[in-house]
């Protein structure tokens, strides 16, 4: 829309108002904007909407209603108010320019004009199309609500509201892209949350601009933080409700997407993507359990198979009696290139699986494990061992629960296997340093990635390694900066 026209206000001439639709928004050219025109006291009404973003029930249940006004009303008073007070619809609001009623109509809302009248009334009678909740596939629980985020925003919010049912709870909504003008919320408890945190994400969000996000919450996250080539996520994805609730009631500040089942969680470290909410489903002690040898899942995909390598080249850094680990028998390719082609070769099924049929993906897991790998050994052109090791740490890169992060992870193992590669133990050495300092420089929204372990905090780093108990759970981390650090009553 021409920018010079942004404060045009809307003409008395209803004429004019579709002649503006019509040359700027499309009106007649596009097959699914339409209007509907109604006489309504001798004066002439118009209805813009947008097909397939309304419901029509809403709609026909309106007409009806004003239709009505021919029969039992007089030209009393103001045609405007009269229509006003006979919209049966709880979400009616008032606009005066132009572009405000294109913006309301391409999003989905119906406005009404009435002649003679420059305001317009806004109906909401939004009805996306888009799944039912379910439970996401990345965030199973074997305990715990089935319910998660779709792509509708309205959906998005009014499951957290029905977890969350307090009055400072917070959903401030923005448009963002000059051409998508996309929805976009931020979600926050107004006495718990950080303002300082609040008022860095709304000045990030109201400096973009870009023509649309239609990649939704991912464009956002690289504008909020600017991440560069960092593989590391600095920011925490869900799709879960009772997750989202959850970092609302400790403090974070979550961004809600049109378009997207994801939420963005504000601000995060390391370990917020090592947590998960089937710990929160058992037991404490059941729960820290999963915990751990979730860790050594993560650690295992990260440190396993360089760790390996290393023993392979120097055979005498181990223990006699461990002194079998490492290959038994020769092979014509190099062990680290066996190690690359295995690790290659697990991606290559990864994204095959993304793109497979449900019906086929067990054809090709069968594939995949009996020709592929028994074949590869059969032949020479892989040792047992590597097999092994390289299926142990993609174990442990599909135990993470951050997608986002068992990528990164795996990145990281691939710079330490070349350097443990190049240098032998002082590359292993080094490697593993660069990796933990690169860790520990990086910030998201001025928090430290690897809070609580650096800066070491010693009361969140044990609860970071035992899941406690609730009622034992009395105060927010710290690392968010709540107004108000406890979660319980002192006298609780």
């Amino acid at each position: 829309m021409p920018k010079n026209n942004d404060k045009l206000p809307i003409p008395q001439s209803l004429d004019e108002a579709e002649k503006y639709m019509k040359d700027n928004v499309g009106l007649e050219a596009s097959f699914d904007l339409g209007v509907r025109k109604l006489k309504i006291l001798k004066k002439n009404v118009h209805f813009y909407y947008v097909n397939g973003l309304c419901d029509t029930s809403f709609i026909v249940h309106i007409v009806e209603e004003l239709v009505d006004i021919n029969d039992n009303e007089r030209l009393s008073t103001h045609l405007q108010e009269i229509v006003e007070n006979r919209i049966t619809h709880q979400s009616v609001q008032k606009i005066k320019t132009m572009d405000e009623l294109v913006d309301q109509v391409l999003s989905g809302l119906i406005v009404i004009l009435v002649e003679g009248e420059q305001i317009g009334l806004v109906v909401d009678v939004r009805s996306y199309p888009g799944r039912q909740p379910q439970e996401p596939d990345t965030e199973k629980v074997v305990r715990g609500s089935r319910d998660g985020f779709v792509e509708n925003i309205i959906v998005n919010t009014a499951l957290t509201r029905r977890r969350i049912r307090d009055e400072n709870l917070r959903f401030e909504m923005m448009k963002v892209g000059e051409r998508s003008k996309s929805d976009v919320a931020i979600a926050y408890i107004k006495d718990i949350a950080n303002p300082d945190l609040i008022k860095v994400i709304k000045k990030e969000l109201q400096t973009i601009k870009i023509d649309g996000i239609t990649m939704a919450d991912k464009t956002i996250e690289e504008f909020l933080v600017k991440q560069g080539y960092n593989p590391y996520p600095l920011v925490r994805y869900t799709e879960r409700a009772d997750v989202a609730a959850t970092h609302l009631l400790e403090g974070h500040v979550l961004i809600y997407v049109d378009t997207s089942p994801s939420v963005i969680i504000t601000p995060t470290t390391y370990f917020h993507h090592l947590q998960h909410a089937e710990e929160y489903r058992q037991s404490p002690g059941v729960g820290t359990m999963v915990r751990w040898i979730r860790f050594l899942g993560v650690l295992a995909s990260l440190m396993l198979l360089p760790l390996w390598y290393l023993f392979v080249q120097n055979p005498d850094l181990l223990p006699d009696k461990i002194s079998f680990i490492g290959p038994n028998e020769d092979s014509n390719i190099p062990i680290f290139l066996q190690i690359m082609l295995a690790d290659g070769g697990i991606e290559f099924l990864r994204m095959a699986a993304i793109h497979t049929p449900t019906p086929l993906s067990t054809a090709m897991g069968l594939i995949a494990a009996v020709l592929i790998g028994q074949i590869a050994i059969d032949v020479g052109m892989f040792v047992p061992e590597v097999i092994l090791y390289v299926a142990v740490a993609a174990i442990g890169t599909y135990a993470t629960p951050s997608y986002e992060l068992s990528i990164a992870n795996k990145i990281g193992r691939v710079f330490l296997l070349i350097s443990t590669a190049i240098f032998h133990v002082p590359g292993f050495v080094a490697g593993t340093t660069v990796w933990l300092l690169l860790l520990a420089s990086i910030k998201s929204l001025n928090t430290p990635y690897l809070w609580p372990f650096i800066p070491f905090h010693p009361i969140a780093f044990m609860q970071i390694l035992i899941r406690r108990a609730v009622p034992g759970s009395k105060i927010r981390p710290s690392i968010v900066h709540a107004r108000n650090r406890y979660k319980q009553p002192s006298n609780s």
